[in-house]
């Protein structure tokens, strides 16, 4: 493993209590306020879901992050390597995070959109470096 990876695991690793957080908010939300962490009580029905989404998203997108880390090792990218690491858990970040504000404001879904854009455009890269012949 190089020490690129090694640092952006690390550093992607110290998201994970963000995570737990929004699953503690969520919990607040769904049980009303009786379990989980201090969360809004005036949502509606569409706006819970957008917090059930953002942090389901946030979760399977920082493992997805951590594995196209790895995956950047043998994947020939060249000069967009830095790049590709950085954008893996940015993307995670800006689509939950774009959930999460689109529940309360919708022109944020310009958030939740661009992290979708870069999500595709950092698995395509990996999966076309991984494919290059050497």
């Amino acid at each position: 493993m190089s020490r690129e990876t090694e640092i952006m695991l690390g550093i992607s690793l110290v998201l994970v209590p963000t995570v737990i957080y929004g699953g503690l908010t969520v919990l607040g939300v769904v049980s009303g306020g009786a379990y989980g962490g201090p969360a809004p009580q005036n949502l509606d029905r569409l706006q819970q879901t957008f917090y059930r989404a953002g942090h389901a998203h946030a979760g399977v997108l920082l493992i997805l992050s951590l594995v196209l880390q790895i995956l950047v090792d043998y994947a020939r990218l060249g000069p967009l390597s830095w790049p590709v690491r950085l954008a893996a858990p940015g993307a995670a970040l800006l689509v939950s995070g774009g959930f999460f504000g689109v529940a309360h404001l919708p022109a944020l879904r310009a958030v939740l959109y661009t992290g979708a854009t870069l999500l595709a455009a950092t698995t395509l890269a990996v999966a076309v470096g991984l494919l290059r012949p050497r």
